[in-house]
């Protein structure tokens, strides 16, 4: 699967939205909100009251942290939410715009305002229960045989659902030119295979709740409560064998432990009591030659799985993860119960999110490149697409900077990286070709459906790039989503609209605060192409060894420092940062701020910029880069952060980074040995 490198903290905690209408008061307090998302640097956010070489994180947001608690529909509240809620804004007078049905409206503007429509039609969800999923599980309760079973799988994949494991598109590893066929590990409804194992008492509790939750979803669905309760038992049992036979997020960051071609008679061969040929005939893939398998040993025991499991229990399972995978498309009462758990247990949110934001949400997700054409209207004007371009350049230039100046590197595998370094593409906004979404049919009222269908567009779109050359111009995200990132095996940097705006970028601001916050952005994408992970691929994508055996061994040693720096920071209570699965996120951040700065000095043209309220040009791009990160986390969410997320709480990616960074040092005037300042310094980029 394609493996994409972001600057945020992903949608791990996406799980806490639900649906419900909010009363007006509740509606006019989210207007305020996202109003507020519209500035870029808020000098009354700081806490004057601490030292900025003792905590710099509180210096710069500890006023915003005291002034933004955590909205009740919300896990995590930070500056990325505000300007999430903003846009979150924009795309609903959208939508409402598009919602009513006339003959005035486009192809385009017909399928995001009836699928829109549909998606807020809660009466109409309600009164169908659970109809539309009825032929679904009927196909489930059909089967009498477990030969069966590659045919329902190879159906359920279709629209949307994956259990057991995952098949699709993925670029060659040695020749990232071309689409292949990849299978991975899948069908787990935990967040990770650790999940299903750890034995401190929050996690047995946890796991207690979960069996729980799928006992309620069995009941809802008609099961009374003596066999919902069995089947809940049947479903944790199964999955925790999955999950023993899963790789750990932490091991999947070694690319080269996902990278094992065979051929499909090897593939076949490995599970004689599954068929892939028929699951394959049902999903409607293309033919091919070879594929790779990303998690081999969970796909070779996927024999014993289904050879030692009854087909009762294994129907039983599918079951489950039908109704989960579609729960917050069903009525009220599924959407409620899967907040309960997944939102208020999981996550800590208190009450369910609007109805409305939950509605947006489904339709960037499912017509992100239709709803992104309107929104860059409004929110991103060629202008601000030209000022980008050129940011990006000066921090290309600053990189490239940065690298010949390394103390550690040798002559040779720097030429090599300033090549892959000239090699990046930059994509800025939107795409320069719309998806095509005609092949999509959206019925009015029918939201499931719009959502199975949704999926089925987008499972078929990604089966017909097997076999083909990778479209490079094609976005991994949508054009308003707050997010950026770095494809490693396409050698590209992609900043959406969604977040080139305050307070990321704000033009009304100074170039220190915007290259202390956007600036650090960019810096991060293009450092991720030289983290653990992007370093083992060249500027073509394919996975190459580009390294001198010594600088291969240079590198380590200074990832190990960030990797010990990290463990030592506490997320909440008695869990940890974990070094290693936060590593590429902590290169990108350290590396990105420090580019980012390079190239702010460098638009000085040997004369600094007058202070601003009191502060320094190179103070304020550090204060800049702090209140991108100022948060407020629930201690649930923050423990799935850290034991999940590849990106490290906001208050360790504002210290982390200023602890090892002898140029903070200089601005604060901060003492040797000063929190901010200790002796083992960690710098990798």
């Amino acid at each position: 699967m394609k493996k994409f490198l972001s600057v945020a903290t992903s949608a791990v905690l996406a799980v806490s939205m639900g649906f419900a209408q909010k009363p007006a008061n509740d509606q006019q307090a989210e207007k305020t909100a996202a109003k507020k998302g519209t500035k870029g640097f808020d000098i009354n956010a700081l806490d004057r009251s601490t030292d900025p070489c003792t905590d710099f994180y509180q210096f710069a947001c500890g006023s915003w942290i005291k002034n933004n608690p955590i909205p009740s529909d919300q896990a995590r509240w930070g500056r990325f939410s505000e300007l999430l809620e903003r846009n979150q804004m924009i795309l609903r007078d959208i939508l409402e715009k598009q919602r009513a049905a006339n003959a005035n409206r486009d192809a385009i503007d017909q399928k995001i305002g009836d699928y829109y429509d549909a998606c807020m039609d809660e009466k109409g969800i309600d009164a169908k229960g659970l109809d539309p999923l009825k032929s679904t599980l009927d196909s489930i309760a059909a089967v009498k045989d477990k030969s069966e079973l590659p045919a329902l799988l190879g159906k359920l994949h279709r629209t949307g659902l994956e259990p057991l494991f995952g098949f699709g598109p993925e670029p060659d590893f040695k020749n990232a030119k071309m689409m292949g066929a990849s299978v991975d590990q899948g069908g787990l409804g935990l967040p990770e295979k650790d999940y299903y194992s750890r034995d401190d008492a929050k996690s047995v509790e946890l796991r207690k709740a979960y069996v729980e939750h799928i006992t309620n979803m069995f009941k809802l669905a008609g099961e009374s409560a003596d066999q919902a309760a069995k089947d809940a038992q049947t479903v944790m049992t199964f999955e925790t064998t999955l999950a023993k036979n899963s790789m750990s997020v932490v091991e999947r960051r070694d690319v080269q432990k996902l990278y094992n071609p065979k051929t499909k008679a090897e593939f076949i061969a490995l599970t004689p009591a599954f068929d892939w040929n028929k699951y394959l005939v049902a999903l409607d893939a293309p033919s091919f030659e070879k594929i790779n398998l990303d998690s081999p040993n969970y796909i070779a025991k996927l024999n014993e799985v289904v050879q030692s499991n009854s087909l009762d229990d294994i129907k039983t399972y599918l079951r489950w993860q039908t109704l989960h995978g579609a729960a917050r498309a069903l009525p009220t009462p599924f959407v409620n119960e899967n907040f309960s758990f997944y939102g208020k247990t999981l996550t800590g949110a208190k009450e369910i999110r609007p109805r409305w934001k939950r509605c947006v949400q489904f339709t960037d997700n499912q017509l992100g490149e239709a709803l992104g054409q309107a929104y860059v209207k409004v929110a991103f004007p060629p202008d601000a697409k030209d000022r980008m371009e050129k940011m990006v350049h000066n921090l290309e230039a600053s990189m490239k900077t940065d690298i010949e100046g390394l103390d550690w590197m040798t002559a040779e595998t720097k030429k090599a990286a300033i090549v892959k370094l000239s090699m990046i593409n930059d994509k800025i906004g939107y795409p320069d070709k719309w998806r095509d979404y005609s092949r999509y049919n959206v019925v009015r009222g029918d939201f499931l459906g719009n959502t199975m269908r949704g999926n089925e567009f987008e499972t078929q779109r990604q089966l017909d790039k097997i076999n083909k050359p990778v479209d490079r111009t094609e976005w991994g995200m949508t054009p308003p989503t707050v997010n950026a990132y770095y494809n490693p095996q396409e050698n590209n940097i992609n900043f959406p609209a969604g977040i080139l705006q305050p307070p990321f970028f704000d033009n009304k601001l100074d170039d220190g605060v915007n290259y202390g916050a956007i600036g650090a952005v960019i810096g991060h994408e293009m450092t991720h192409g030289f983290d653990d992970e992007g370093r083992e691929f060249d500027g073509s994508g394919d996975l190459r060894n580009w390294w001198t055996e010594a600088d291969g061994k240079a590198f380590e040693q200074r990832a190990q420092c960030l990797v010990d720096e990290y463990d030592s920071f506490i997320a909440t209570d008695d869990v940890h940062v974990r070094g290693k699965l936060t590593l590429g996120e902590n290169t990108a951040d350290n590396g990105g701020l420090r580019v980012a700065l390079m190239a702010l000095e460098s638009t000085f043209n040997g004369k600094e910029p007058a202070k601003i309220d009191g502060f320094t040009a190179q103070q304020r791009a550090f204060l800049g880069f702090a209140q991108v990160w100022c948060e407020n986390q629930t201690p649930q969410a923050l423990r799935v952060q850290a034991q999940t997320n590849p990106h490290s709480p906001g208050k360790w990616r504002t210290n982390g980074v200023m602890r090892n960074m002898p140029e903070f040092r200089k601005a604060f005037g901060c003492k040797e040995d000063a929190p901010m300042a200790p002796t083992n310094a960690c710098r990798v980029w």
